[in-house]
């Protein structure tokens, strides 16, 4: 075994043994969980009804699998089978972000932060879906750098329709095509991306409009969430200058609602739009831009739910920088220093500390976006060839100018 394989065997080792470290956090607090739904979705499907048309799921047709295959092993009215198998799942979603992160690099800061991500964002990740999508959107990042454009192509499309989120980072790969291979290249990309999200979409889309379009509601149409930053800058408006502001329930969150409610949607999403303009066309590092192009979407998004932070430990690993690490640990050690012991305490109380805390949070998300865009801009490395083994990509450095 050469020491790359051993590297990534041995995180799989620690990663796993994190995620059981996960389950003990689990035990010594009340959690918040979204199994629930996740199995009333997967029921409906093994009973033989349609997604879309006999019942209203509220993510993308690829997140679907995700749901049906712990209702698959565990039979019906069997909660906590369901529990445990989705549980697995995800584990093996999480080997998978791993892997996809040993493909592009194998520093041991970038696979030992992913393996012990479980026991740093703590018991969220277990009734959570998101390793699924960041699995599927790490691994095309690794398929372009290799060359396979085509692979490349069909996982991203297919992270694209399991949540929505991936999309941000597919400008990144499209200018980075039309730069360096010429636009015919990056149109064939792009299109490949498109098609395969919309074989996706396309079907549940003809038969059940209304149920798609009630999907992409849920996840464009919802209010100011009190995890964002907009949301919790309101909160500290409201603490400091005694401004009118209501927490109210909808959406499957708890969103703030009030003074200042519509000012900072406006606000929030010009902030999330400029970011992202600018990360991609100023990005001349795939790896680099596509972790900021995730900062940007997080940092002034509308929603932030804790386990949101799964998207950021697939990517910010990949750039080298002990600065960026630290931000990491600190941002997912944060969020689980609130969620899900004192959510409540947040959203009935808008407590002091927990506000603080998300704040503090988010505002480090903001840091993480800094750092990358800056780190975005230096050139790309070469890119690995398809046949290499998992190896570093690291930024070349900037040759240096002489004195004036």
């Amino acid at each position: 075994m050469n020491r790359a394989a051993a590297a990534v065997a041995l995180a799989t080792c620690i990663l796993l043994g994190c995620w059981s470290l996960a389950h003990h956090l689990a035990a010594q607090h009340k959690l918040l969980v979204d199994t629930p739904v996740y199995e009333r979705y997967g029921d409906a499907v093994v009973q033989g009804k349609v997604p879309y048309r006999d019942f209203r799921p509220e993510y993308p047709p690829l997140s679907l699998p995700t749901f049906i295959l712990p209702s698959l092993v565990a039979g019906r009215h069997h909660r906590a089978d369901y529990t445990r198998w989705f549980d697995r799942e995800m584990a093996v979603c999480a080997i998978l972000v791993l892997l996809g992160v040993a493909l592009i690099t194998t520093r041991p800061t970038a696979l030992g932060l992913v393996a012990v991500a479980p026991v740093l964002l703590g018991p969220v990740v277990l009734t959570r879906f998101d390793y699924w999508p960041t699995a599927l959107a790490v691994l095309a990042l690794a398929a372009f750098l290799r060359n396979r454009l085509t692979a490349a192509a069909i996982l991203l499309g297919a992270a694209i329709s399991a949540k929505l989120w991936p999309a941000a980072i597919g400008p990144v790969l499209f200018l980075h095509l039309w730069r360096t291979r010429g636009a015919r290249v990056a149109a064939a990309f792009a299109g490949g991306v498109v098609a395969v999200t919309a074989a996706f979409f396309l079907p549940f889309a003809i038969i059940a409009p209304e149920g798609v379009r009630y999907s992409l509601h849920r996840q464009f149409g919802r209010p100011i969430q009190i995890e964002s930053l907009g949301g919790v800058v309101l909160i500290w408006i409201h603490r400091f200058f005694h401004t009118t502001i209501n927490v109210k329930s909808s959406f499957g969150s708890q969103n703030i609602d009030g003074f200042g409610y519509h000012a900072m949607t406006i606000a929030t999403t010009v902030l999330m739009v400029a970011a992202l303009l600018l990360v991609w066309w100023k990005s001349r590092n795939v790896v680099v831009g596509s972790a900021a192009a995730v900062a940007a979407f997080l940092a002034f998004g509308k929603v932030f739910s804790p386990q949101f932070m799964v998207w950021l430990v697939a990517f910010v690993p990949l750039v080298p920088g002990a600065a960026l690490a630290i931000l990491l640990v600190a941002g997912l050690l944060l969020t689980q220093a609130w969620f899900p012991r004192h959510y409540w305490d947040l959203t009935n109380s808008l407590a002091l500390r927990e506000s603080a805390e998300v704040l503090l949070r988010d505002l480090i998300v903001v840091a993480l976006l800094v750092l990358l865009t800056l780190r975005a801009r230096r050139p790309d490395p070469a890119p690995l060839p398809a046949s290499a083994g998992a190896a570093a990509v690291e930024p070349r450095p900037e040759p240096e100018r002489p004195a004036a």
